[in-house]
C-alpha cells in the first residue's frame, strides 16, 4: 500500500505543480497580509521590464532579476510572449485559467484522500514509528553534520545500512508528510471563498487570503525542491535498483566498503 500511495502521490504532486502554474500565470505576483493587487504591493513579481515589455523580469522586493527566456517572456515559433511561465510547464499549455483550475482542484483531492490512506496506514501499520521517526542519538548535531557532509561527498550507505532510511531522509519526508502536505492543503482551503464560511478561522491563522497564496507557492516550491533533490539522489546512488526497491519492494545489496 506504501508503494502505490507513493506513485499515486509522485502523478498527483506533477500534475498539480503544472496545473497551478497554470493558475499562477492568470495573477504572476504575491502579497502578504489585506493588500490589494497592486504590483507595487507585491513581495514576489513574474512579469516584462516597464521599460523593455520584451524583456522578461523576476523581481522579489526591490531586487530585479532579468529573465528573458526563462521566466516572464518567451520567444515561440519567431513570437514573443508575455506571459510568467512557459506552456511546456503549465497544464493545459495554452491559456486555459478555468480548465487549468478545474485540473488541479480535481487532483487536489486525489491528493487529499491519497494523503490520508498513505499517512492512516503509515501509523497503523508501524511506518512511521519504525522506519521515519529519528532516533534521539540521530538528531544530535554531530550525527547531521557527519550524514550531511557524507551527502555532499556522495557518500551513500552500503551493505545493510542501505536498507534504513538516513537522518537527512526521515526528516525531509516527515517535513513533508506532516509540514508542507497540511500547509498546502489548509492554504489552498483558505483561498476558497466558499470554505472561508465553513472555516473563517483559518483567514485569521494565516493572515488573510493573500497569505495563504503566498504560503501556497512557497510550500509548493519546496515541494518541487524535495522531488528535484529526490530523483537526484535517486540518479547518484544506483536507478534500477531503486526503481525497482519502489516499485517491487526488492533491493538488491551492495558491499559495504
Amino acid at each position: 500500500m506504501t508503494r502505490v500511495t507513493h506513485w499515486i502521490n509522485a502523478l498527483t504532486m506533477v500534475v498539480m505543480l503544472m496545473s497551478g502554474l497554470q493558475i499562477f500565470n492568470a495573477h504572476p505576483s504575491l502579497y502578504w497580509g489585506q493588500a490589494g493587487f497592486s504590483p507595487a504591493d507585491a513581495w514576489l513579481t513574474v512579469g516584462t521590464d516597464a521599460r523593455d515589455p520584451e524583456r522578461g523580469m523576476l523581481r522579489i522586493g526591490q531586487t530585479a532579476i532579468h529573465t528573458t527566456g526563462v521566466l516572464g517572456v518567451f520567444r515561440e515559433q519567431g513570437v514573443v510572449m508575455a506571459k510568467a511561465m512557459p506552456g511546456w510547464l503549465t497544464i493545459p499549455s495554452r491559456r486555459d485559467l478555468a480548465s487549468g483550475r478545474r485540473w488541479h482542484f480535481f487532483f487536489a483531492w486525489v491528493l487529499v484522500i491519497n494523503g490520508a490512506i498513505y499517512l492512516s496506514t503509515a501509523i497503523v501499520g508501524g511506518h512511521l514509528r519504525r522506519d521515519l521517526w529519528p532516533a534521539r542519538a540521530e538528531v544530535s548535531l554531530k550525527h547531521l553534520a557527519a550524514d550531511l557532509l557524507n551527502h555532499l561527498r556522495l557518500r551513500f550507505p552500503r551493505g545493510e545500512a542501505a536498507r534504513h532510511y538516513n537522518i537527512l531522509q526521515k526528516l525531509s519526508y516527515l517535513a513533508v508528510i506532516l509540514v508542507l502536505g497540511p500547509l498546502i492543503v489548509l492554504t489552498g482551503l483558505t483561498m476558497s471563498p466558499g470554505f472561508n464560511a465553513v472555516a473563517p478561522f483559518l483567514l485569521d491563522a494565516f493572515g488573510g487570503r493573500q497569505s495563504a497564496r503566498s504560503l501556497h507557492f512557497l510550500a509548493a516550491n519546496l515541494l518541487l525542491l524535495f522531488f528535484i533533490v529526490h530523483i537526484a539522489a535517486l540518479l547518484a546512488v544506483g536507478v534500477w535498483n531503486e526503481l525497482r526497491s519502489m516499485i517491487t519492494g526488492r533491493f538488491v545489496l551492495t558491499r559495504k566498503v
